[in-house]
């Protein structure tokens, strides 16, 4: 018998109109996990014109998306794409890299990949 373990947390810090959004995933993400995170995220950048979103996204025990959440994350992308600011994924997988690479298109902003967490964290909170 195997055990699949599925977990997101999701955190959300406000500093005038800049914006900190922390997620860290445990197993596949999925539809419902977007139902989740989008409405918390559009309420929290509601009326803030222009806002900028810097994400610490923890993928160190992210599996992967179910197709039905990759499309999720594909259109995350281009209805908010222009308000990410920066993307760190702190993973330890090539598949991760490379998917941090292809998000990248559809944000207005950098995305990088780390296998670090506090380099990660040091390039989000750095001089622009």
């Amino acid at each position: 018998m195997s055990v699949q373990r599925h977990g997101l947390s999701v955190g959300m810090e406000r500093t005038n109109g800049e914006f900190f959004l922390t997620l860290h995933v445990r197993g596949k993400l999925t539809h419902e996990d977007y139902q989740a995170l989008v409405p918390m995220l559009e309420s929290t950048i509601a009326g803030v014109e222009h806002p900028k979103i810097n994400v610490f996204f923890d993928a160190t025990e992210l599996e992967g998306w179910e197709p039905r959440a990759a499309w999720d994350d594909m259109k995350l992308g281009l209805k908010h794409g222009r308000e990410f600011k920066r993307v760190a994924l702190v993973g330890n997988r090539r598949w991760q890299e490379l998917s941090t690479k292809v998000g990248s298109w559809f944000i207005g902003g950098e995305a990088r990949f780390f296998e670090d967490a506090e380099e990660a964290l040091a390039w989000l909170n750095g001089p622009d």
